[in-house]
C-alpha cells in the first residue's frame, strides 16, 4: 500500500485557496472512509505498475474503440481513470432528490419566461435580465411543449466544497453532453476491475436509453400514438458525434444529419429510400443558433429549413426546447434560492455556491477590490471558456478583466475559489489527489424525473488545476453509487456482469431494434458544440 500512496496528501491545497480539500477516499492519507473501504482493500493487493497497466489497458480500450477527443489540435483517447469515485446511497438520496427539485424549478421557469412571466411582474427575478439575456429566443414563445417539458435531458453540475457539502456549480439544459462517457465508463470499468463489481452492490445504469427513449416518445404532438423519432446531428466532425451515435443505436432510432430532413406544409420529412417519411420528435444535439436557417442564422446547413413552423404548428417536437439557454445563463443562477421558493415555496436541497451579481450595488467595486481572490465567469461561458481564477491569473490577465468587467458588469458572475473534493487518481509517478465535480444526468417525461445513479464525475487532470473540462485537459472517472449491503457472492461471468452493469433492464418497445438490448459500450464525446465553419466544410447545402 505504501507504493501506491507514497507521499499522498488527503488535504491538499489550490493556490490561493484558504482551506484544504476535503478528499473522498481518506479522512487522513493512511486512514479511510468506510464508504471507500473496499476500494482501499482491493488496492492494497496492487502494485503500482499493475495499477498503471489497468489504467493503459483502459486507455487502449478507449483507443481501440475510437473514443476520443480533441485536444490542442491532438486526438487522443478520452481520459478514464482506474481508480473510480464512490457515493453512499444515503448521500445519493440527497443528490437524487435535489437533482430533480433543481429541474423542476428550471422546467416552472421556463415555462414562465416564455408564457406569463408571472416570476417578473412578482419581482423575484428582473425583467431586464430576461431581456439581455443572449440566449432569450422571442420565437420560443410560440411553441408550447406537448406535455409540458422542455427539458427531457439536463446536466446539473455539482461541487463539493472544502467541508464535504455538496453545492450546484451550474445548469446544463440547452444540449447536456456526456452521459456516454458514463455508459463506456462503466463498461470498460467492469471488465477491467471485476473482482469489485463482485464484492460491492453497484447501482446499474443501463436504464438510461430506456428513460431517455420514453421521454422522447412522451413529447411526441397530439394525436400521434407511435411517434417516429430522430437523433439531429451535426455530424462527423463534431466533437459529440460518437455519443450521436451511441444514443441512436440504443435506443433504436434513426441517426439524422439536416440534409436528411426537409419540411413540407408545416410538416418535417425524413428523406428515405423508400420514399419520404414523416417526423414527430427530434431530439436534436444542434445549437439553436443552427437550427433553422430561416428562423436563425441563414448559412446554416446543420439543420433544416422550416423546423421553427413546424415546431410552432405543433407537427414535430424538438428536445430540447429551443431558447432553454435562458436559464443556463449563470446570472439566472444566482436566482434560483428565490426561485425555488417562489415556484415550489421549498428551500434549495443542494445550494448553490456563494455569488456576486456585479450589477448590485457595490458589488462590482468588491469584486475590483479582490480580483485576485475569486473565480470570474462569464454569464454565458461553456466548458471553461472564459473562466478566470484570479489566484492563478497573472497580473496582464487580471488587467485585462478589470477592462471587461467594468464594459460589461451583466456579462459575468464572481464566485469565492471553492476547494473542490478530491479523489485520488493515478498520475505520473503514483497517486495523487485530483479535485473532480459531477454531471448527474436527468430525464424529464413529463410526469416525473428520473436521475441516472452517480453521473459523469468529471477530473482535473494538471496537478493544482480546479478547472475540469476535457477541452482544457480533464479526464473522468467511473461514478459507482454504492447499496449499503454487500453483494450476494461472487460474479463469475465477466460478460454478465457488463450486461448487469451497463445494459438496460428495463425493456425497450417492441419497434426498438435487439441491438438496443445490447449493453451499453460504444463511443462518446463531451465537448461542446463546434462551431458551423468546421460543419460546413463537410455538409453540402
Amino acid at each position: 500500500m505504501a507504493d501506491l500512496f507514497t507521499g499522498y496528501d488527503a488535504h491538499a491545497r489550490t493556490a490561493g485557496g484558504t482551506q484544504s480539500a476535503w478528499d473522498e477516499m481518506f479522512v487522513e492519507s493512511d486512514r479511510p472512509r468506510d464508504t471507500y473501504r473496499r476500494i482501499f482493500d482491493a488496492l492494497a493487493e496492487m502494485t503500482l505498475e499493475e495499477l498503471k497497466g489497468r489504467t493503459d489497458e483502459l486507455a487502449n480500450s478507449y483507443l481501440a474503440q475510437g473514443v476520443t477527443f480533441d485536444f490542442a489540435g491532438e486526438e487522443r483517447p478520452f481520459p478514464l481513470d482506474s481508480i473510480p469515485r464512490v457515493i453512499d446511497s444515503g448521500s445519493w438520496e440527497v443528490l437524487d432528490r435535489g437533482v430533480q427539485q433543481r429541474v423542476r424549478v428550471l422546467e416552472a421557469l421556463l415555462a414562465d419566461v416564455y408564457g406569463p412571466q408571472r416570476a417578473i411582474s412578482d419581482g423575484v427575478i428582473p425583467a431586464h435580465l430576461v431581456a439581455s439575456s443572449k440566449n432569450y429566443l422571442h420565437c420560443a414563445s410560440a411553441v408550447v411543449p406537448p406535455n409540458g417539458a422542455r427539458c427531457q435531458v439536463s446536466g446539473i453540475d455539482l461541487i463539493r466544497d472544502s467541508r464535504g457539502d455538496w453545492r450546484v456549480l451550474e445548469d446544463n439544459v440547452r444540449i447536456p453532453s456526456g452521459v456516454s462517457y458514463v455508459l463506456s465508463n462503466r463498461r470498460v470499468m467492469a471488465q477491467t476491475l471485476p473482482e469489485l463489481f463482485s464484492q460491492m452492490r453497484i447501482k446499474p445504469i443501463g436504464d438510461y436509453p430506456v428513460h431517455l427513449l420514453q421521454a422522447l416518445r412522451a413529447a411526441a404532438p397530439e394525436g400521434v400514438d407511435d411517434p417516429r423519432i430522430v437523433v439531429l446531428t451535426p455530424g462527423v466532425f463534431n466533437s459529440a458525434y460518437f455519443e450521436h451515435t451511441l444514443l441512436a443505436r440504443l435506443m433504436g432510432v434513426e441517426l439524422v444529419e439536416g440534409r436528411d430532413l426537409f419540411c413540407s406544409k408545416g410538416r418535417v420529412w425524413m428523406r428515405t429510400t423508400t420514399g419520404p417519411e414523416r417526423v414527430d420528435v427530434i431530439y436534436r444535439r444542434v445549437d439553436d443558433d443552427f437550427l433553422d436557417p430561416l428562423q436563425f442564422r441563414a448559412d446554416s446547413v446543420l439543420g433544416a429549413p422550416g423546423l421553427m413552423t413546424a415546431a410552432r404548428l405543433g407537427h414535430v417536437t424538438l428536445c430540447n426546447a429551443v431558447g432553454n439557454g435562458v436559464v443556463d445563463d449563470k446570472l439566472v443562477y444566482t436566482y434560483m434560492p428565490e426561485l425555488t421558493r417562489y415556484f415550489l415555496g421549498e428551500e434549495q436541497i443542494i445550494p448553490n455556491v456563494r455569488s456576486w451579481r456585479l450589477e448590485d450595488p457595490g458589488a462590482l467595486e468588491e469584486v475590483l477590490d479582490r480580483l485576485d481572490e475569486l473565480v470570474l465567469k462569464p454569464v454565458d461561458g461553456a466548458g471553461g471558456k472564459g473562466l478566470v481564477v484570479g489566484p492563478q491569473a497573472s497580473r496582464s490577465e487580471l488587467e485585462t478583466l478589470r477592462a471587461k468587467l467594468i464594459a460589461d458588469p451583466r456579462g459575468w458572475i464572481a464566485q469565492p475559489v471553492v476547494q473542490l473534493s478530491t479523489v485520488p487518481t493515478v498520475v505520473e509517478g503514483g497517486v495523487g489527489p485530483r479535485h473532480v465535480d459531477l454531471r448527474p444526468f436527468a430525464v424529464n417525461d413529463g410526469s416525473g424525473v428520473w436521475v441516472l445513479p452517480g453521473g459523469l464525475t468529471r477530473v482535473a487532470l494538471p496537478e493544482g488545476t480546479l478547472v475540469v473540462n476535457s477541452s482544457q485537459g480533464g479526464g473522468s472517472k467511473d461514478t459507482w453509487v454504492v447499496e449499503d449491503r454487500a453483494a450476494p457472492g461472487p460474479a463469475t461471468d465477466v460478460r454478465a456482469l457488463v450486461a448487469q452493469q451497463a445494459a438496460p433492464r428495463a425493456p425497450l418497445p417492441a419497434s426498438a431494434p435487439e441491438v438496443a438490448r445490447q449493453d451499453a459500450g460504444g463511443l462518446s464525446g463531451q465537448q461542446q458544440q463546434q462551431q458551423q465553419g468546421r460543419m460546413g466544410r463537410r455538409m453540402p447545402c
